[in-house]
C-alpha cells in the first residue's frame, strides 16, 4: 500500500537510472571512512535517518550498517513520526513483484560501498505506489509519466528500460560527472525541496553538457585537484544564478529546477574546508577519497 514501509535488502533494488555522479558517492562514503576519530562513523547517522530513525544514538565496537543489531538509532522501531520517515527513500512495487527504487541510489549505493554495509544490507523505504498487476511496457510508461525514472545515459543520450543496471553498487552505474558535479551546488546555485521534480540534478546536469562557455566545460579543469575543481564549480553557479527564471531546461523551467536569485557563499567557502577542520567540505571528502579509492 502507498506510503507502508518495508524493509529490503539492497542486492533485491532494481535502479530505475543508468548512471551516477561518482563524485558524490565518493563524498559520501570519503565521510563515512574519514570522519572523526573517536566518534560513531557518520554511516550510522546516514542509516538511521534513512531509515526513518532520526540518527544515531550508539555504536559499540566492530557495529556495522549490515548488523542493526550492533548499534541504536535515536528513534526506536515503532516510534516513527511523519517528520522523521519524511526523508525515506522510496520503491515502487513493480511488474513481478519486484520493487523499484525511485529516490536515493546515490545513498544507498554509498552503504553498499561503506566498510560494514554491502549488498546484504538491510533497510526501510516508502512505497510510492504498487503497480505489480501492469505488463512491462505499461509500467514503464507510467513510470516516467510520473517521473519515477531517469532513462538517459552518462551522456545524455535515452536509454531502454532493459538497459538499466541489475542491481546496485557503484560498478553497476555509468559515472555521469555532470550530476556528479551538481551534487555540490545545492545551496548555492539551487536548493532541493518536497516542491522540486524528482532528478532534479540530472536536468541540472543536461543542461550543463550543453554548455559552450570554456569556464563550464569539464575538460578544461582537472576534476582530481580540489582548488581546480572548486573553481569550476564556481563558474558553474554564477552562470545558473544568472539565468532567467523561465529558462527551459527540457519540460521544465529554471525555476522549477529549484534555482536560486544569488550565490550561496558560506556554502560554497565550505566545500573546501580541510579533513582537520570541524566540519570537512564535501568536496575535500570526495577528493581524497577519490585519490585513495577513486
Amino acid at each position: 500500500m502507498t506510503g507502508d514501509l518495508i524493509d529490503v535488502a539492497l542486492s533485491d533494488l532494481h535502479p530505475t537510472q543508468p548512471s551516477l555522479g561518482y563524485d558524490e558517492v565518493f563524498a559520501r562514503v570519503g565521510r563515512y571512512t574519514l570522519g572523526a576519530a573517536g566518534a560513531p562513523s557518520p554511516v550510522f547517522d546516514a542509516w538511521c535517518l534513512a531509515n526513518g530513525q532520526k540518527g544515531v544514538k550508539s555504536a559499540g565496537p566492530g557495529a556495522k550498517i549490515s548488523d542493526p543489531a550492533s548499534f541504536n538509532c535515536e528513534v526506536p522501531l515503532g516510534s516513527e513520526t511523519p517528520d522523521t520517515t519524511a526523508g525515506m527513500k522510496t520503491a515502487v512495487v513493480g511488474p513481478g513483484g519486484k520493487l523499484y527504487l525511485t529516490d536515493g541510489h546515490h545513498t544507498l549505493t554509498s552503504f553498499w560501498e561503506a566498510a560494514g554495509g554491502g549488498p546484504s544490507t538491510h533497510l526501510r523505504l516508502k512505497l510510492s505506489g504498487n503497480l505489480k498487476d501492469l505488463s512491462p511496457d505499461a509500467f514503464w510508461k507510467e513510470m516516467q509519466s510520473m517521473g519515477w525514472a531517469w532513462l538517459r545515459d552518462a551522456d545524455g543520450n535515452p536509454v531502454s528500460p532493459e538497459q538499466l543496471p541489475a542491481n546496485l553498487g557503484l560498478k553497476s552505474f555509468a559515472n555521469d560527472r555532470y550530476r556528479g558535479v551538481m551534487y555540490f551546488l545545492r545551496d548555492i546555485s539551487y536548493f532541493q525541496d518536497d516542491s522540486i521534480p524528482p532528478f532534479q540534478e540530472f536536468y541540472w546536469g543536461f543542461w550543463l553538457r550543453g554548455q559552450t562557455d570554456p569556464g563550464l566545460r569539464l575538460e578544461n579543469f582537472d576534476l582530481k585537484d580540489v582548488t581546480s575543481y572548486h573553481a569550476l564549480l564556481g563558474n558553474i553557479a554564477r552562470a545558473m544564478i544568472a539565468l532567467p527564471d523561465d529558462t527551459k531546461i527540457e519540460s521544465l523551467t529554471a525555476k522549477q529546477l529549484g534555482k536560486l536569485n544569488s550565490f550561496g557563499q558560506k556554502e560554497f567557502d565550505a566545500l573546501v574546508a580541510p579533513l582537520d577542520s570541524p566540519k570537512p567540505g564535501k568536496l575535500t571528502y570526495s577528493m581524497t577519497y577519490k585519490a585513495t579509492h577513486g
